[in-house]
């Protein structure tokens, strides 16, 4: 494949995945109990990762809560939708260098994947302690912890069942159509 049509291809699914990331949250925000720890928005910037890059990963990671805010006004632009585009840049950019770095098998997409889930909730935290900070509002261990693990436990168990599979299912097809 040429470098201008791989190029494109990669333009191509970034925006799909940050048009997904944009319109996810629709279907999860009709059950308010469980619908943000289910995480919606974090699945296609994972995915950007594996399949685009860390370059387009970023970039849909930046730009999905900050697009979603201006859009339809959630994620909360304040702390929630600045943390978070810290966090999903993490996610897109650790997903896609280990993915890069690894081999290609089944063991080491999860090795990619809860690497990328681990640290791109830590730099949610970092990202909080400083926002919060500059707000003279706490952000504490307790609120560390709750929101970024026990909250999201929903979601984790998805993005671990449901990414590694999409991940295989579409290397083996776009290998068997190149």
């Amino acid at each position: 494949m040429s470098s201008t049509k791989y190029t494109l291809r990669k333009m191509i699914l970034s925006a799909m995945f940050l048009a997904l990331a944009l319109v996810l949250p629709f279907l999860t925000g009709q059950i308010p109990q469980i619908g943000n720890k289910l995480c919606p928005m974090h699945i296609p910037v994972i995915l950007c990762g594996f399949f685009c890059g860390p370059f387009y990963a970023v970039i849909v990671g930046v730009l999905s809560p900050l697009l979603r805010f201006s859009l339809f006004g959630m994620p909360i632009l304040m702390p929630t939708g600045i943390a978070m585009s810290f966090e999903l840049a993490a996610y897109g950019l650790v997903s896609a260098l280990l993915y890069k770095l690894l081999p290609k098998r089944k063991p080491y997409i999860y090795v990619s994947l809860i690497c990328a889930m681990l640290i791109g909730r830590i730099i949610w935290g970092i990202a909080s302690v400083i926002i919060c900070g500059i707000g003279n509002s706490e952000f504490g261990w307790t609120a560390f912890i709750t929101g970024g693990f026990i909250n999201a436990i929903p979601g984790m168990i998805i993005q671990i069942i449901l990414i590694p599979v999409l991940v295989m299912t579409l290397n083996k097809y776009t290998a068997n159509n190149n």
